[in-house]
C-alpha cells in the first residue's frame, strides 16, 4: 500500500492500510475515542452529574438508569400525544359534560395502564441490552487480554528461541574451539610421538642386536638389558598415550577376525603365574563351563586388556592370591580378575578409570603414569563390553569385564591354525633365525635417517638379504627407474622433497617388466597417527610397522609376504670373519671347485653341504670349514668368493 494510505492502529500497535481498519471493527474504534455516541454520552454524564456519581456510569445498573431515563421520558411523550387525540375526539364527539368527565378518566387510566406495562417490557428489554452489551464488553475484553497473553506469548517465545540461538552459537564456538584444541592436542601428541619414537628406534633396535649378539660378554649383557627395559616401558608409555588419544578422537579402529579363545586363556594365565610365582603370590585361573574354542573379536585388543588387570593385580599385591575366573554364556565372556591388595576406597573408586590418575598405594608401590585402567576402560567400552570393579579397603579388590565375544563355528574356521597356532608359536616360542632357505631377497630401505637405515642394514644383511638403501623418496625412484627390482620396499613417510605416500604412489605409476612382480611395500614410520587409517595407497594396517620396530615383528612380515623358510641353526660361537690364513689348512683346488660353484650360485645349503663333505674328507680341514661356515651363516658369499679366489687361480 501507498504510504498515504498507512496509518497508525492504537490496537493492533502497527501500521494498517484503510481497508483492513474498515474491515475489522473489533478495535472498538480505539482510534476514535470521542467518536462513538457511548463516550460522548458518558462525557456528557460527567459534565452534568457530580464526580461522586462518575464511578457508577461505566457500571451495568449505571447504563440501565440512563436508557430508563431516556425511555421513559419518551414513551411518556408518545402516550401523552395520543391520549391528547383520543381526548380532543371524546370532546368533540360527547356533549354530555357528566359521561364526557368518565369517558375521560377511563381513557386516561387505559393509557397509564398501557404506558406502565409497556415501561416494564422496555425495561425488561434495557436491562437484556445492557446485560448483552456488558457481555460483548466482557468477552471482548477477555479476547484483547488473551490476545495479549497471546502476543507476549510469542515474544517471549521469540526471547527464548533468540537466547537458545545464542546458546547454541556459543555451543557451537566452544565446540569448534575443544576440536581446535583436541587437533593440537592430537598434533603435538603425533609430533612428540614421532620425535621420541625416532631415537627410541635406534636406542631399542640397536639394543636388540647387542642382545642376541653372542660375542659381548656377561656383564655387558645386563647393561644392554637394562637399556632394553627401560626403552620397553618409554615405548609403552607413549603407545599408551596414543591408544587414548586415538579412542578419544574416534579413530581407534578394531581388527574382528577369528581368534583361538581357549589358547588365549592359557597364554594369558601361563604368562602371571610364572610372574605371581617369582613374587611369592598364589595365582589360579578357575573356568566354569565350556569356553569356545574360537571367538571372533580383536586379539590384540583383548589381549590388553587382560595384560593390563592382570598385570595391576600381581603388581599391587605383596601378598595373598591374585584370581583370575572366566566364563562364557549366551556369546558374553565374563572375566573376573580378584586379588589380595590393599584395595580401593570409595573415592578411589570414583576416579579409578580416570587418565593419569594414581592411588597413594600405587604411586608408592612402583612407578608408571595411570594409564593401565584406563585405556583398559576405553577398550572395552569401544567393543561394547562393561568394566566395573568391587574393594574393600585392607582386603582386596576385583575387577570384572563382560565381553560380546561371538563364537565361530568348527567348520568356520578350518583356516585358523595357519593364523592362531602360528601367531602364538612366534609370540610365546620364537625360534632363533640365522637365515632363510632359497634365493636371496632383495629389500630397499626408504629412510632420510641415517641411523634407521643403518640398523635395518645391521639386522637385515646377516639373514641373507641384498640391502640397498635411499635417503629420499626421489633416490628411491632413481634406483627403480635404472632397472633395480627389489622384493621388498621398506617406506619412511616423514621425509624431505616427497614424503612416503606421494612416492609409493609415484613407484606404483612405474613401468614394471613382464617377468617382474610388483614389490611388496611395508610402511616402517614413527607416525603412529597414520596406521589403520585409510590412505589413497591402499597400505592396510598389517603392512605399517611402527618404529622403533621390534625385528621379530618385521621379520614375521617378511616371512608371511616372501613365504620365507627360515634357518634356525645358531652357531655354537661366532668366529672371526678373515683369520690369518696361516692357521688353515686349505684344501686342493680340485676338491673346492664344486663349493665354489655354489657359492656363485649362491645357494646355502648346497654351501653347507660341500663343507660337511670336506670336513669329513680330511678331519684337517675343520678350521677353514668352521671359518666358512661362519661367513656363509652370515651370508658374506662375496668375502668367500674372495678368499677362494687364490686358490682357483693356483689350479694347474
Amino acid at each position: 500500500y501507498e504510504a498515504p494510505d498507512m496509518a497508525h492502529c492504537p490496537a493492533y500497535k502497527g501500521q494498517i492500510c484503510s481497508l483492513c481498519c474498515t474491515l475489522d471493527a473489533r478495535c472498538g474504534d480505539l482510534c476514535k475515542p470521542h467518536a462513538n455516541l457511548n463516550a460522548q454520552w458518558s462525557g456528557a454524564l460527567r459534565w452534568l452529574l457530580p464526580q461522586r456519581s462518575w464511578a457508577h456510569l461505566d457500571k451495568g445498573l449505571g447504563y440501565f438508569f440512563l436508557l430508563m431515563l431516556v425511555i421513559a421520558p419518551l414513551l411518556a411523550a408518545v402516550f401523552g400525544l395520543l391520549y391528547q387525540q383520543e381526548r380532543r375526539a371524546l370532546v368533540q364527539s360527547i356533549f354530555d359534560t357528566q359521561m364526557l368527565h368518565s369517558s375521560i378518566d377511563t381513557l386516561r387510566s387505559g393509557f397509564q395502564k398501557a404506558y406502565m406495562a409497556l415501561l416494564l417490557i422496555s425495561g425488561l428489554v434495557a436491562w437484556w441490552v445492557v446485560l448483552a452489551h456488558q457481555s460483548r464488553r466482557v468477552a471482548q475484553d477477555e479476547s484483547n487480554r488473551q490476545t495479549h497473553l497471546l502476543m507476549r506469548e510469542i515474544e517471549l517465545h521469540r526471547q527464548t528461541d533468540d537466547a537458545l540461538q545464542n546458546a547454541k552459537r556459543v555451543a557451537e564456538q566452544a565446540r569448534k574451539t575443544a576440536d581446535l584444541a583436541n587437533q593440537a592436542k592430537s598434533r603435538y601428541i603425533s609430533a612428540i610421538s614421532h620425535e621420541l619414537r625416532t631415537p627410541l628406534n635406534s636406542i631399542l633396535g640397536y639394543a636388540q642386536l647387542m642382545g642376541e649378539d653372542a660375542g659381548i660378554p656377561a656383564h655387558r649383557k645386563q647393561a644392554v638389558a637394562v637399556i632394553k627395559r627401560g626403552g620397553e616401558h618409554l615405548l609403552s608409555l607413549i603407545e599408551g598415550t596414543l591408544d587414548m588419544a586415538h579412542i578419544e578422537a574416534g579413530r581407534l579402529t578394531l581388527n574382528v577376525k577369528p581368534m583361538g579363545f581357549t589358547d588365549l586363556v592359557d597364554d594369558i594365565a601361563s604368562l602371571f603365574e610364572l610372574e605371581a610365582l617369582a613374587k611369592g603370590l598364589a595365582f589360579r585361573c578357575d573356568v566354569t563351563g565350556n569356553l569356545p574354542q574360537v571367538v571372533r573379536a580383536d586379539e590384540k585388543r583383548v589381549r590388553q586388556i587382560l595384560i593390563n588387570l592382570l598385570g595391576n593385580a600381581i603388581k599391587f599385591t605383596s601378598q595373598g592370591k591374585v584370581l583370575m575366573r572366566v566364563s562364557y554364556a549366551r556369546e558374553m565372556a565374563v572375566v573376573e580378575v580378584e586379588d589380595s591388595g590393599p584395595g580401593l576406597t570409595s573415592a578411589e573408586l570414583d576416579c579409578i578409570f580416570e587418565p593419569f590418575v594414581r592411588t597413594p598405594h600405587a604411586a608408592a608401590a612402583t612407578a608408571g603414569a595411570g594409564m593401565g585402567l584406563t585405556i583398559a576402560k576405553m577398550l572395552t567400552d569401544l567393543m561394547g563390553g562393561e568394566m566395573t570393579v568391587t574393594s574393600t579397603p585392607g582386603t582386596g579388590s576385583v575387577f570384572r569385564v563382560k565381553l560380546f565375544l561371538p563364537e565361530v563355528q568348527m567348520a568356520l574356521h578350518s583356516h585358523l591354525p595357519s593364523d592362531v597356532s602360528k601367531h602364538q608359536a612366534h609370540t610365546w616360542q620364537r625360534r632363533p633365525r640365522e637365515g632363510y632357505r632359497g634365493e636371496r631377497k632383495r629389500i630397499l630401505v626408504v629412510d632420510n635417517e641415517a641411523a634407521d637405515r643403518e640398523l635395518l642394514v645391521h639386522l637385515l644383511q646377516p639373514l641373507g638379504f641384498e640391502v640397498r638403501t635411499a635417503a629420499s623418496g626421489h633416490d628411491a625412484l632413481d634406483l627403480l627407474v635404472s632397472a633395480y627390482q627389489p622384493h621388498v620396499i621398506l617406506m619412511d613417510l616423514a621425509m624431505p622433497g616427497i614424503d612416503g605416500w606421494e612416492t609409493i604412489r609415484r613407484l606404483r605409476e612405474l613401468p614394471v617388466g613382464k617377468s617382474a612382480a610388483s614389490p611388496k611395500i611395508a610402511i616402517v614410520s614413527a607416525n603412529a597417527f597414520e596406521r589403520g587409517q585409510s590412505n589413497s595407497a591402499g597400505i592396510p594396517s598389517e603392512d605399517f610397522i611402527l618404529k622403533p620396530v621390534r625385528h621379530s615383528d618385521l621379520l614375521d612380515w617378511l616371512e608371511q609376504v616372501l613365504q620365507l623358510s627360515w634357518l634356525d641353526t645358531r652357531p655354537a660361537e661366532k668366529t672371526a670373519i678373515a683369520p690369518p690364513a696361516a692357521t688353515l689348512a686349505y684344501p686342493q683346488p680340485k676338491q673346492i671347485q664344486r663349493l665354489f660353484e655354489q657359492i656363485n650360485l649362491g645357494y646355502y645349503r648346497g654351501i653347507l653341504s660341500e663343507l660337511d663333505i670336506l670336513e669329513k674328507a680330511n678331519t684337517a680341514y675343520a678350521p677353514f670349514v668352521a671359518h666358512m661356515q661362519s661367513l656363509a651363516r652370515q651370508f658374506q658369499l662375496d668375502a668367500m668368493r674372495d678368499e677362494l679366489n687364490p686358490l682357483m687361480s693356483s689350479q694347474p
